[in-house]
This record gives structure tokens, C-alpha cells and sequence, in this order.
């Protein structure tokens, strides 16, 4: 990266979605974090594409290297790029309704991801459709967390970067 890729907006998205993976390290109610909200955010305001994933997988990388790693992490990461990628998609037009549906599906399909990987080690449910259910059955109480975390934190940082576009106009036309 060259120093002409560094604008204010690069550093203004890059700070945002570094602030946001260190906001995991406070306590905070199960599944309700802003992991999703990372992923989108960069899908959906970096132009090139290769730093649309670098960079929140880098912060998201370096949060895990604190709160540590587990089985299923692939999952996560698997989830973490897909969301990036709806954010590349679904939000080419940052209107409230697509950055909802971005937002929702973002949450179950981290949901659905996370828990069939759960299931999948053999760890903790018995292999068949059963085991299957009961995994996902067990997850449910902590989805709403999921939910309210990625709508919280997506309405709070697409919102925050959008009056600070509407404060600042030369960040809408930085090609970051």
C-alpha cells in the first residue's frame, strides 16, 4: 500500500473497524459484539476489494490472538468473510433497508455457520440429524444476543461514518 492509498477516509475506516474488534476485549453479554458489523462495514465502504478483507480480518485476528482460539474458529472466519462479501453486495446502496436485510442475514448466517461446525466436530452433539437440532436447539437463547449485537453495532458504525460523510464531504469522495 502506498502512501496515496493512505487518505483520511482509509484511516477514519481502518480506525473504526480497529475500535470496533477492540470493543470484544470489554465485557460484554454473550454473542453481542460487533464482529459482523466489522465484516459488513469493510464489504461495504472499502472500494478494493482485497483490503475490504484484510483489514477487518486483521483486526479480527488480532482480538482472537487475546481472547484465544478454539475448535470452531474456522467457522468464524469462514462466517467473518461471507459477511464481507454481502457487504460488498448487498450494500452498494447504503439505504437503512439494505443495510437492515445486510445486518439480519449477516446474524443467521454466522448463526447457522457457527452451530454446524459445533455439531460437525462430534465434540459435543451425537452425529446425525438429532445431534444437528439439538445444536442448533441449544444456540437459540444466545441468537437474540447475535441479533441486537450486529444491529447495535452496524447502526452505530454505517450511521457514525455517515454523518461524519455528512460533516466532512471529502470523506465521501475519498476512494479508500
Amino acid at each position: 500500500m502506498n502512501s496515496k492509498s493512505i487518505t483520511p477516509g482509509f484511516l477514519i475506516l481502518t480506525g473504526m473497524i480497529f475500535i470496533a474488534a477492540f470493543i470484544r476485549l470489554i465485557p460484554h453479554p454473550p454473542n453481542f459484539a460487533p464482529i459482523a458489523a466489522m465484516a459488513l462495514f469493510g464489504g461495504a465502504y472499502f472500494t478494493k476489494r482485497w483490503v475490504a478483507f484484510l483489514i477487518p480480518l486483521t483486526a479480527m485476528f488480532i482480538t482472537d490472538l487475546i481472547l484465544g482460539f478454539h475448535s470452531a474458529m474456522w467457522a468464524v472466519y469462514l462466517s467473518f468473510i461471507l459477511i464481507v462479501v454481502i457487504g460488498m453486495l448487498l450494500i452498494k446502496q447504503k439505504k437503512i433497508s439494505n443495510i437492515f436485510l445486510a445486518s439480519v442475514s449477516a446474524s443467521v448466517m454466522f448463526f447457522a455457520i457457527t452451530n454446524f461446525a459445533v455439531w460437525a466436530s462430534g465434540i459435543y452433539y451425537p452425529k446425525g440429524l438429532s445431534g444437528l437440532a439439538a445444536s442448533y436447539t441449544a444456540a437459540i437463547p444466545f441468537f437474540h444476543y447475535t441479533l441486537l449485537g450486529d444491529l447495535f453495532f452496524v447502526t452505530l458504525m454505517f450511521g457514525s461514518y455517515e454523518l461524519a460523510k455528512a460533516k466532512y464531504p471529502q470523506l465521501a469522495k475519498a476512494d479508500v
